[in-house]
């Protein structure tokens, strides 16, 4: 079960790091401790991590920035923000960085464990379908998109990578296409919870599909206000 629950905390707060790594251990989680976002980077450099946990300011280099260097570099880790600040625009660019999710200090160490094991079921359950879906493909007007290598290919030639949660949301939505895919459909399947802060950061990965199918005015995501999205391809 260690294999599947290693996390990485990215903590520069001397008291808070030693009380949430040790108490993770405690739970059964295999914890490596960084106290600044340099030191990150050369963990994730070194290992595998199936989450990681990033405070947000820190010195020599703070988490959104942190965060730019791991999706670049290591767009398969996934990782949540741990953070006191809690205005509306630092939590939507903490999602539109690709963030899973974005917890506000202070924490009860109880419910972080309760929301670290919901995401890794549901970021196992994500990894689940993509084998599944091993080696498919879709056209979808002049792109084609490859669920297993998490890409989508303009004309055979521009490529870009899809993080795994975009990956995912794509895939459900094509599968369905010219069909509703509603807010609590997508909330549940992606990230396990259908919360207002869910809701918000789905919003910016739809943006990041669209931009990503622009190039083919033919392919439409619909939103359907308080409803959910729909996936046309016009003829």
């Amino acid at each position: 079960m260690t294999e599947s629950r290693k996390i990485l905390l990215v903590e520069d707060d001397e008291s808070l790091g030693y009380l949430l790594s040790e108490y993770l251990k405690m739970k059964d989680f295999d914890i490596k401790w960084a106290k600044n976002g340099k030191a990150a980077l050369d963990l994730v450099r070194k290992d595998d991590f199936d989450l990681m946990v990033i405070d947000v300011m820190m010195p020599e280099m703070d988490g959104f920035t942190l965060a730019k260097e791991i999706k670049r570099d290591f767009p398969d880790t996934p990782f949540i923000f741990l953070t006191s600040r809690s205005l509306k625009i630092d939590v939507l660019k903490g999602f539109s960085l690709g963030a899973v999710d974005y917890l506000k200090k202070p924490i009860d160490e109880e419910e972080l464990v309760v929301r670290l094991n919901t995401l890794l079921q549901t970021l196992s359950s994500a990894r689940g379908v993509q084998e599944e879906t091993k080696g498919l493909e879709y056209v979808i007007g002049d792109y084609v998109f490859n669920v297993q290598k998490q890409e989508v290919i303009y004309k055979n030639e521009e490529v870009s990578k899809l993080t795994l949660r975009e990956n995912k949301l794509l895939e459900l939505l094509v599968r369905k296409q010219d069909e509703l895919c509603t807010h609590k459909e997508i909330l549940n399947s992606l990230w396990g919870q259908n919360d207002f802060f869910a809701k918000k950061s789905l919003n910016v990965f739809i943006s990041h599909l669209r931009k990503f199918l622009a190039k083919d005015p033919s392919i439409k995501i619909e939103n359907l206000h308080n409803q959910g999205f729909i996936f046309k391809m016009e003829k």
